[in-house]
């Protein structure tokens, strides 16, 4: 008998043979399964994210000058204080050393004078430095790296007011009363660091 043309040959062999779908995992010549793992990119992606969003946030400096100002009689320093906004009775006040950004052009001093005088009204002079910190917080999905210059001042003159939307309240306070009343740990520090320069 004479077997049909191309029947059982290699060539039709081949050509009936079909294509293994793209997600069936190959087969070796034994027939066992070789697996092979693909990660999908959802997976990627969480494994990127692992570290959390701040590590991948926005780095920002910021540089920002201020103080403790002493008055006239040399008795008492003066804070600012703003609303707590954790507080939801919106009655506690977060006291702390006056200070602000340093404008392009000026000087660490020069702004420091300037801020205290926006956010309380009190003129001054600069005495000395008390040091420099510096701290990072998250703001608006960025990371902020802020350093502080602070300064000890001597009241010269003005009006104590608070600065309007930016300080709720200002105040003078005994000197010894200073470290207790602010609510930073860092400012906290440097003033009780400092403390024998003024109390």
């Amino acid at each position: 008998m004479i077997p049909a043309p191309g029947a059982g040959s290699e060539s039709t062999k081949k050509k009936r043979r079909r294509k293994r779908p793209a997600n069936r995992a190959p087969q070796n010549q034994d027939n066992s399964i070789t697996h092979q793992v693909s990660v999908p990119p959802a997976t990627k992606n969480a494994r990127k994210n692992e570290r959390g969003p701040s590590d991948y946030a926005k780095r920002v400096d910021e540089v920002s000058a201020g103080g403790l100002v002493i008055n006239f009689s040399g008795s008492a320093g003066l804070l600012i204080g703003r609303v707590d906004l954790k507080d939801s009775s919106r009655e506690r006040l977060l006291w702390s050393l006056p200070k602000g950004h340093i404008e392009i052009g000026e000087s660490p001093e020069e702004a420091a004078l300037r801020e205290v005088m926006e956010e309380t009204g009190i003129e001054s002079r600069i005495a000395h430095s008390l040091g420099v910190i510096d701290f990072w917080f998250m703001a608006g999905g960025k990371r902020i790296h802020k350093t502080v210059h602070h300064y000890l001042f001597h009241e010269v003159g003005g009006t104590l007011a608070p600065q309007v939307t930016e300080v709720d309240e200002v105040g003078w306070f005994p000197l010894h009363e200073i470290v207790e009343r602010l609510a930073y740990p860092d400012e906290k520090k440097l003033i009780a660091r400092n403390g024998n320069l003024f109390l």
